[in-house]
């Protein structure tokens, strides 16, 4: 099997992962145990940074497209939403990075995180039907 097909799939489970960790936190965070919140921040931390991770590979694999963007006359494919999602995924790492340095629950910056998180999971689902057809092929 092709590395960037491991890198794929293994970003797709990551992803719905962290995306479910994520909703379970604002759920848990609705309730009355602390204790089950800290539990779903814990696996929310973790499997984002495992996510992270697999995203710069992903990028690292693709960086040639990247690179198109920026040479004269040329525009990279998708070029428009792949730039978005990744500019989302930017923000989204860097508040996740700020939470660890304030207290994340309950805060401005959660709230924000939160909210860019639900943004780039549309665009990430997006992205991910899109190409479903290639995400099958695994040779």
């Amino acid at each position: 099997m092709k590395k960037i097909f491991v890198v794929d799939w293994t970003l797709l489970f990551c992803f719905l992962l962290t995306a479910g960790s994520g909703v379970g936190m604002h759920i848990a965070g609705h309730g009355s145990s602390h204790l089950e919140w800290e539990v779903w921040a814990w696996a929310h931390s973790l499997l984002g940074l495992l996510f992270a991770v697999f995203v710069v590979w992903h990028v690292k694999m693709h960086i040639g497209w990247y690179k198109s963007l920026f040479k004269k006359g040329k525009s990279g494919k998708n070029k428009h939403i792949t730039t978005i999602l990744t500019a989302i995924a930017i923000a989204i790492t860097i508040t996740g990075i700020v939470m660890f340095a304030v207290s994340g629950a309950n805060s401005g910056i959660g709230m924000w995180h939160y909210r860019i998180g639900i943004l780039f999971s549309l665009f990430a689902l997006g992205h991910i039907i899109k190409r479903i057809p290639i995400l099958r092929k695994i040779r």
